[in-house]
């Protein structure tokens, strides 16, 4: 081997260099060890002992030290699933943006092609691009998008902009980029927001052009609070408000109207105009109200005073709204108040007669107007502090610039001489609404109060200073992952690994003797240099990814069977050792049959990263890594090893006493059963299609669907079946529970509300689900049954949501993906063999895989003690499966291509079976190591990925068969007879 000292080199400062990178994740790791001893199980006084020691020196090289806050940021990154925390992809609401530079138009072509590119939005389509569809589908020419009442408003025009002689064309691109710069504005808000927010190495990312933001919040546990912080538009605006007793009247006249459609005949009882009084008690703090027949009255919890009108139970608050929207009862309000905007404060409690604290809300009237904008906006705010209100109460300052100091000093003068109250309002919720009781306040200083904490002020501070986002941010796909399912899967990880390498270790040197042993330590700086290259460029190492190293102790080997099966070939046709290494290192020895082999693998492993998300984006890349770091260490590390042997004893046979007459002078004839694999593998694909199609179908996971998912860990076991309906009753929809591995653990799905969005939906999901399964968490809060923390036993572990618009996008990508893996794989082989009869046997090779395995899912899924689901990961299986399958077949037609090209005698039938059985003892094997490597991870790898390795296996197995059985017959069937002639007769006349 030439340059073997260049290669020395860079192997040994590879070496050094993952030694360096991977020292910060061991020392970082030794000193969360200590906090953990330290703290015992408090997390507080751990987070406080780590906080403590942040600039203190933990890392000395002699040349240079590292503090631990250095050493903690140059650590290998774990993922959300190691490491738990809160995984959330955003939209940015194009609508909103949309409407922003419209000026809220009224132009009814605008808003209806507004309408329809909401509801014709498709997987993967923007909804930029539907909306322009949509506009020029309605206008058809009538109407412009530079119209004035469009987008050639004031705010749109001057340079850059958009003047009313610009055609659709020349429109759209000026909207593009004007919806560019928002989705820019709203991600630098949300950066500001997190960075204040103090969570160790958050990850925020825009995804494309999708209008999507990807945020990661490794380690954070607060789900209700993280999720307020990311979704809140922080859109601050101050409204004057009616009092009880001006709109009491309305209140009184909408109860009676409502019992004409809300109340029955008979169980009608009237009531007076005047007696909301009598009805109520002055229950400001109690909740026992007179019931009766009164659709209104009945829901309230307690009478309010002041600009309060009454207090609700949160669960009635949409009922009531779709009452005050109702048209019947919008004409009840008096002349002046048609433009009354009602809106709810923060929730707070009330206690009843016998001292039980209830959750409320309390119900407000703003003084709207016919624009629907309020008195002032916050953008006039310039700064705010979390601080203290007189009563030592949590609260919030602020600080607004000159012309918003005028406008406050105008509208508390106006308060103070009517005696009314001015509603502080932050999207859509009221914090307070005080009166002003000494005069006008000059100087545009101000403070909100409530019923806050800590916590509360400071992220309200924070996002008022972030600025207000350009539109919604709403949570279309969210992961929350507690520490301590964490922990569990880097347990499972570890041991699987562990297991996986041993096993793959203790076989090579059964099989190949001290060859295999030089296959080993490969093997072992191949690990070395994977995780260093993780470590050195920031990669984030994940559960799939884990099980994608896994997989590399399978296929790493790949290479050095490839070439000592060649290398023993050559040693039994009487070659030297030194010739038979030399030629099984050569191009038309081994080099092109792993390359073709590797080409196909990486091909797959890229579309998958191209396609996937989140987790599956680690699988493909520490594949990818795997692949570049197995050749590397297998072609030129083992071959320093290998000539040092001949260099030395040169006792090398590449096989043990055992094993060395295995698979040697094996003719079968694979060609002449060709009949009985395609009637068994039709049978096959038949059932499968009818089970896929017809009978079973495939249990769709929430990637595919939308849904919300939670992992729900209970203090002793419960009936699945039981719980499935007692939720199903809570949600009024279906909800599915299926045990998860152990039986005192569920994994529950619904689509409850799943087409809404925001942080409200996914809260009320959240309490509903805590309130049906209360009774078997006695002396659990909702607070500890819904957040993560560390050492948490019981309640939910691990939650998911999938929105119904990125699941359209989730499956879209997937079907993708696999037609594109396909495609790409057969024009490769196409042009690298040069005959399209290759590409077709491989192709059908991989067709007849993906459909065994989607047939085996669709056959068991019902009664199998794991989830068989279709999701991304079994997506990433596949595309998996597609790879190895290649691989196994790229080997059999590249010795097909030697035999062509040599002097091989017989019938093309003959050179065909010749080829599959000189590389069976290659096929066999790596076949073997990777079903071992793939059984250790489905038995000690975890629950959550079982199905995951479950397809694999399955796949690997039927694309071994189909690499033997379909590819290479069906390259027979289709090689024309003109081809078979030409080359019987090239090999017979030799």
């Amino acid at each position: 081997m030439q340059n073997k000292g260049l290669i020395k080199f860079f192997a040994i400062l590879f070496a050094l260099v993952s030694i360096y990178q991977l020292s910060f994740t061991f020392v970082a790791n030794s000193v969360k060890s200590e906090a953990k001893a330290f703290a015992g199980d408090n997390p507080d006084k751990e987070l406080k002992y780590l906080d403590s020691i942040g600039k203190v020196e933990v890392l000395n090289l002699g040349f240079t030290n590292f503090t631990y806050n250095e050493v903690k940021n140059k650590q290998l990154n774990k993922g959300l699933d190691l490491e738990g925390g809160i995984n959330v992809i955003l939209q940015i609401s194009v609508k909103d943006v949309l409407k922003g530079l419209s000026n809220n138009s009224k132009n009814p072509v605008f808003n209806k092609s507004l309408a329809d590119a909401t509801a014709n939005l498709e997987g993967n389509k923007t909804y930029l691009n539907k909306f322009f569809e949509a506009f020029e589908a309605n206008s058809n020419g009538t109407t412009k998008l530079a119209s004035p009442d469009i987008f050639a408003n004031r705010s749109l025009q001057g340079e850059g902009g958009i003047d009313f002689q610009m055609t659709d064309a020349q429109a759209q691109k000026v909207i593009k980029k004007k919806v560019d710069e928002s989705i820019e504005s709203a991600y630098k808000v949300l950066r500001e927001r997190i960075d204040k927010f103090g969570v160790t190495q958050p990850n925020i990312q825009k995804l494309g052009e999708t209008g999507r933001i990807l945020v990661e919040l490794p380690g954070a546990k607060d789900v209700d609070r993280i999720k307020k912080l990311l979704g809140g538009k922080a859109q601050l605006e101050f409204w004057e408000t009616y009092k009880v007793e001006e709109i009491g009247n309305f209140l009184v006249a909408t109860n009676e109207a409502l019992k004409k459609t809300e109340v029955k005949k008979t169980e009608t009882k009237s009531v007076a105009k005047d007696s909301l009084n009598a009805l109520l008690t002055d229950a400001k703090d109690s909740v026992d109200v007179k019931k009766g027949n009164n659709p209104l009255f009945d829901k309230m919890l307690g009478q309010g005073g002041g600009p309060v009108l009454a207090y609700f139970a949160p669960k009635d608050t949409a009922t009531i709204n779709a009452y005050f929207k109702r048209p019947e009862i919008r004409v009840l309000l008096a002349a002046d108040q048609h433009n009354a905007k009602f809106v709810w404060s923060k929730p707070t409690t009330l206690k009843d007669a016998k001292g039980k604290e209830v959750e409320a809300v309390e119900l407000y009237a703003l003084k709207g107007n016919r624009d629907n904008v309020p008195a002032m906006s916050g953008g006039v705010v310039t700064d705010a502090k979390d601080t203290f209100d007189q009563l030592g109460k949590p609260a919030v300052s602020m600080q607004m610039n000159s012309q918003g100091a005028k406008v406050w000093e105008e509208l508390t003068g106006r308060a103070f001489s009517q005696k009314s109250y001015i509603a502080i309002v932050l999207d859509n919720i009221v914090y307070s609404a005080p009166g002003v009781t000494s005069g006008p306040i000059a100087g545009g200083r101000s403070e909100i109060t409530g019923s806050f904490d800590v916590a509360e002020t400071k992220d309200l501070a924070n996002v008022l200073n972030a600025g207000k986002l350009p539109a919604s941010a709403d949570i279309i796909q969210s992961t929350v992952v507690g520490p301590s399912l964490g922990q569990a899967a880097i347990d499972a990880g570890t041991i699987s690994s562990v297991i996986g390498f041993l096993l793959v270790c203790l076989w090579m040197v059964f099989y190949y003797g001290k060859a295999g042993w030089y296959a080993n330590l490969a093997l072992l700086l191949n690990l070395l240099f994977l995780f260093g290259i993780m470590a050195s460029f920031g990669f984030v190492l994940t559960l799939p990814g884990i099980a994608g190293i896994v997989l590399t102790l399978g296929t790493a080997v790949d290479a050095n069977i490839i070439i000592f099966e060649r290398a023993k070939e050559e040693l039994r046709e009487g070659k030297s050792l030194s010739e038979a290494v030399v030629a099984s290192y050569g191009w038309h020895g081994a080099m092109r049959s792993i390359i073709d082999a590797n080409v196909t693998h990486v091909l797959t492993g890229a579309i998958l990263f191209i396609f996937g998300t989140g987790p599956i984006k680690g699988f493909a890349l520490t594949l990818l890594i795997g692949i570049v770091t197995s050749l590397f260490t297998s072609i030129f590390i083992a071959r320093i090893f290998i000539d040092r042997n001949i260099a030395g004893k040169g006792d090398l046979t590449f096989s043990t006493n055992i094993t060395k007459n295995w698979f040697t002078n094996f003719h079968f004839d694979f060609i002449k059963i060709k009949k009985f694999t395609y009637i068994f593998s039709s049978i096959v694909v038949v059932v499968s299609l009818i089970s896929i199609f017809f009978v079973n179908g495939l249990d769709e996971g929430v990637d595919f669907v939308g849904g919300r998912t939670f992992q729900v860990k209970f203090e002793k076991p419960v009936d699945a079946t039981v719980v499935s309906d007692e939720l199903s009753a809570a949600f009024g929809t279906p909800v599915e529970a299926k045990i998860l591995g152990d039986d005192d653990q569920l994994k529950i799905t619904t689509k409850y509300k799943i087409k809404e969005d925001g942080v409200a939906v996914d809260e009320e999901v959240n309490k509903k689900l805590y309130d049906a399964l209360a009774k078997y968490f006695p002396n659990v809060t909702y607070d500890k049954f819904t957040n993560t923390f560390d050492g948490k036993k019981i309640g939910v572990l691990q939650s998911s949501k999938v929105g119904a618009s990125i699941s359209e996008d989730i499956k879209t990508n997937s079907y993708w993906a696999v037609l594109g893996a396909m495609g790409v794989i057969f024009l490769y082989l196409m042009i690298s063999f040069r005959k399209w009869q290759y590409s077709l046997g491989a192709i059908a090779a991989v067709a007849h895989d993906v459909i065994f395995v989607l047939g085996i899912y669709s056959l068991c899924y019902k009664f199998m003690p794991f989830h068989m689901e279709m999701d991304q990961h079994f997506i990433a299986a596949i595309l998996t499966v597609i790879g190895y399958s290649m691989n196994d077949t790229v080997i059999v037609f590249d010795r097909i291509r030697e035999f062509i090209l040599g002097n091989r005698k017989g019938s093309f039938e003959d050179i065909v079976n010749a080829s599959i059985n000189t590389t069976l003892s290659r096929t066999l094997n790596t076949s073997l190591m990777m079903i071992i490597v793939l059984l250790t991870m489905f038995i000690f790898g975890g629950e959550s990925i079982r199905g995951f390795i479950f397809a694999m296996l399955v796949g690997i197995v039927v694309g071994t068969y189909s690499s033997l059985f379909i590819a290479t017959p069906v390259l027979v069937d289709t090689i024309s007879s003109d081809d078979k002639h030409t080359i019987e007769d090239k090999h017979n006349k030799a």
